[in-house]
């Protein structure tokens, strides 16, 4: 019997919706924008400030790599200028951006309604090369409760989507395949989630990342 890779099994894969308020949309960016997407996060990686591994308080660095638009993620705040890397101010967040993701959460929840108002001001861009994961953690240091939009592009992933108040179970494990699309928010905005394992050469090189994952969660941060 043939073996049947992750991402890539027989026939369409189904919207699921693992938690209330949590959605996962397979196949819902065109080979096209996934190609696009890729080609203009290889130019947010150079800069103004390149993409790196983001070093914790505790002397920790994380395995994944890291750019961020808008505004910039360095552990547990969000800045203007990139004060842990260069000093640099980063790349804005552009007006396409804000389209997408409001397309994206319309989509997801399958109500035009639920996107009203919902404008996106910050990304962040995660590299994951075959060895790199993301512990369990929660998104909680924007200072709202509007969703986060997350895209998945390249290698498929394991992705564990879990409770609100525990790293441990209860939780759920979700292929995450190059095109998909996850989106969560209401009673699920603050669950624990992580990248438990990335299937090396499940990407298509169509896309125009040779191999890795992309990820891109974008999020209303709240701040003036």
């Amino acid at each position: 019997m043939n073996e049947v890779l992750p991402g890539f099994g027989p026939g369409p894969r189904p919207r699921t919706r693992p938690a209330p308020g949590a959605v996962h949309v397979p196949d819902w960016l065109s080979l096209e924008e996934q190609r696009e997407l890729v080609a203009v996060c290889r130019e947010w990686a150079r800069g103004p400030v390149p993409i790196r591994h983001t070093r914790l308080p505790g002397g920790g660095v994380m395995s994944v790599r890291t750019v961020c638009v808008g505004w910039h993620w360095q552990p547990y705040a969000y800045r203007r200028t990139a004060d842990d890397v260069n000093g640099a101010a980063v790349a804005p967040f552009p007006d396409w951006m804000v389209a997408l993701g409001r397309r994206a959460v319309a989509d997801a929840y399958e109500d035009a309604s639920a996107a009203a108002g919902y404008t996106p001001d910050t990304a962040l861009i995660n590299f994951y090369d075959g060895r790199a994961k993301m512990g369990m953690h929660q998104d909680k240091d924007e200072r709202t409760g509007d969703p986060v939009v997350s895209l998945s592009l390249g290698d498929t992933c394991l992705f564990r989507f879990g409770n609100t108040e525990t790293r441990t179970r209860p939780y759920t494990d979700i292929e995450l395949a190059s095109g998909d699309l996850f989106v969560f928010g209401g009673a699920s905005r603050f669950a624990y989630h992580g990248v438990t394992k990335v299937y090396p050469g499940t990407g298509d090189p169509a896309t125009g990342l040779a191999g890795g994952r992309l990820n891109i969660t974008m999020r209303v941060t709240g701040l003036e």
